[in-house]
């Protein structure tokens, strides 16, 4: 299987509405919800990994996923640069560390494909080292699945002129500029580089087991959309009935008074000068 990263069948189309996209994906995350009780109860464990383009759509996708979840059950692995130590352990050794226990959900914002991409294309990583990584990886995510690990890999793809944009965006945003990296912009002259290696990553680890799936993400909107759904497609949970609960009453004072105010240091009110 191959993929290339261009424009949406039968062009660009038009963008989701707003509206419909807020409706359609506060049902969505409601979904979820109810997906982190069923991870929880049945001690299931969840592996989303995020690949795709530099500013393809993955982070602000992650950030709806776990908007409403619960941090101790859900939670986001994004890994620096390895160090020293870790370059020479076994490429895969720091990624298991962050994999899920029993009740857990683990998004990885990029993963161990870092070396089928990145490290490629920029020559981080000796040519055996790649067809080691390429050999090995399928192996490795046959082990998290035989384990009984639910693995879903997602590749947002985005075109060339949509990315730019996007690159074009962050560094006009001051909000947003720390977005951007050398590297980033480097892969804008490495555009086929990628291609090539992304296709043969498809080819080497497209797998029956851990299969790829494709977001198209020139529309931001329609791609968290998508993905979420699908995710919650393949994933057979259930609504987990709850014990009521009810608040109980307030017992009666016991005599205690609360320190005086001038005795303690409170913030500024800052806000006070802005009504």
């Amino acid at each position: 299987m191959t993929v290339k990263d261009a424009q949406p069948k039968g062009g660009k189309k038009s963008r989701l509405p707003k509206k419909v996209y807020t409706k359609e994906l506060l049902r969505l995350q409601a979904e979820l919800v109810k997906l982190q009780e069923w991870v929880r109860a049945e001690g299931a464990r969840v592996v989303v990994v995020f690949e795709g383009r530099d500013a393809a759509g993955k982070g602000s996708t992650i950030k709806r996923v776990t908007q409403y979840l619960n941090p101790r059950v859900a939670r986001i692995t994004a890994l620096p640069a390895p160090t020293e130590r870790q370059r020479s352990q076994w490429y895969f050794q720091r990624y298991i560390e962050h994999l899920p226990a029993a009740g857990e959900i683990v998004l990885f914002d990029r993963s161990w494909y870092n070396r089928a991409g990145v490290e490629r294309v920029m020559g981080f990583c000796s040519n055996d080292e790649y067809v080691r990584f390429l050999r090995q990886a399928p192996v490795f995510e046959r082990l998290l699945v035989e384990d009984g690990i639910l693995l879903r890999k997602y590749w947002f793809s985005v075109s060339d002129s949509e990315q730019e944009n996007r690159f074009r965006s962050r560094l006009e945003d001051p909000m947003r500029r720390w977005k951007l990296s050398p590297m980033d912009l480097e892969s804008i002259t490495r555009w086929e580089d990628y291609s090539r290696a992304k296709d043969e990553m498809f080819l080497q680890t497209d797998r029956p087991e851990a299969p790829w799936y494709v977001v198209e993400s020139e529309d931001k909107r329609t791609a968290r959309i998508n993905m979420i759904a699908h995710l919650l497609s393949t994933i057979p949970y259930h609504e987990v009935q709850r014990a009521p609960l009810d608040l109980p009453p307030r017992p009666p004072s016991k005599g205690y008074e609360r320190t005086p105010r001038e005795m303690q240091t409170e913030i500024p009110d800052h806000a006070a000068g802005l009504r």
